[in-house]
């Protein structure tokens, strides 16, 4: 995974398919990482990736 970077003052979005509810996950772009984090918890703990992790990690969900 990336390394770990400050995320204080980022901008977190959720997918447009989320409803507007509070139980979906972020996401953050902090340069070329991004960041993600459960809506429910945003103090809690965030998982990052680099950009070809994240890449990869979205094309591994467009095939389940």
């Amino acid at each position: 995974m990336a390394d770990q970077v400050d995320l204080a003052g980022v901008s977190w979005q959720k997918s447009s398919f989320s409803g507007g509810g509070n139980d979906c996950v972020e996401i953050a772009v902090i340069g070329e990482s991004i960041a993600a984090r459960d809506s429910k918890n945003p103090s809690g703990p965030t998982i990052q990736f680099s950009s070809s992790e994240w890449r990869t990690f979205l094309d591994h969900l467009r095939r389940v």
